[in-house]
């Protein structure tokens, strides 16, 4: 799985892959466990091999807000305690259970020195990421719950069907009566 989304970039040479492959480790997370937590420097990333992570912040009135999703041929981590080895302001919590290939700083640091080509792989690795954030504030900040959720019925049925409303609902920007109400006129569509 790893190997095929390395190649699907056509960057990375055998070599470069089974470098890579030479170092990662395997790590499960049981649902509800946690991948990285509030306060902790975040020293490792994962790609998920199967099941769902959410990231998300607690408001300044202590409550969770999911922005992020995280399933299977995606990588994870909180990239700014990751890339700055600082605490890290988000939590990330396996929604279902999780397997993951880990790179550690270090061996991604490695990968870096290693060749040319994984410099530019992580550079398009982390414009795409860049995009897909882009992509997720203009849908929040444009469109209409309607939108919002007709755009995740779309292009990530899944989550619908294994994401609690809860998570679904904080991460649409809404309440979970209104994502019912939703879903509601939806099935009536």
């Amino acid at each position: 799985m790893l190997r095929a989304f390395l190649q699907s970039f056509n960057l990375l040479n055998e070599t470069d892959i089974r470098l890579c492959e030479s170092m990662v480790t395997t790590k499960t997370i049981k649902k509800g466990a946690y991948f990285i937590e509030q306060g902790s420097i975040s020293k490792e990333i994962g790609f998920i091999t199967s099941g769902i992570v959410r990231s998300f912040y607690l408001s300044s009135t202590s409550e969770e807000v999911t922005y992020c999703f995280r399933k299977p041929n995606m990588f994870v981590t909180a990239y700014a305690s990751f890339l700055q080895q600082i605490p890290s302001v988000e939590c990330v919590q396996a929604v279902t259970d999780v397997h993951l290939l880990i790179l550690t700083k270090t061996q991604l640091t490695a990968l870096e020195n290693s060749s040319i080509r994984w410099l530019q792989f992580l550079k398009l690795a982390n414009e795409q990421e860049f995009i897909t954030m882009e992509k997720r504030v203009f849908l929040l900040q444009r469109e209409s719950a309607e939108k919002r959720y007709q755009d995740l019925l779309e292009n990530e049925p899944e989550l619908l069907q294994q994401v609690p409303v809860k998570y679904l609902a904080s991460y649409l920007g809404i309440t979970e009566r209104h994502l019912s109400r939703i879903r509601r006129a939806f099935a009536h569509i």
